[in-house]
């Protein structure tokens, strides 16, 4: 009998693999790491976010390195979000589909 598997990633996440998925999403800014406020959208009830520009992309990504530009100053959430966790996986598997 054999065990038919599915879904195994061949390809290591690196920093020279990532697809920056995760820029993509929408990120509260729960606490204060510094976050220069041209990269800070407002809600109506004062909530704040990341700011995506129109091309739905964090506005903190260098759209030719799809490395951040305020890596240092970058979100908790951000920070909590590990490289080749199953999160990050999960957004690379839903984004390619």
């Amino acid at each position: 009998m054999s065990i038919n598997v599915k879904n195994i990633a061949t390809d290591e996440v690196t920093c020279s693999t990532c697809k920056a998925n995760c820029c993509k999403l929408e990120v509260m800014i729960i606490s204060d790491t510094g976050v220069p406020a041209q990269h800070i959208q407002v809600d109506k009830w004062g909530g704040e976010t990341m700011r995506r520009l129109s091309d739905g992309w964090c506005s903190a990504l260098d759209r030719d390195t799809f490395l951040c530009s305020i890596y240092e100053q970058r979100p908790w959430i951000c920070r909590e979000f590990e490289m080749g966790s199953y999160e990050c996986i999960e957004e690379r598997n839903t984004s390619t589909n």
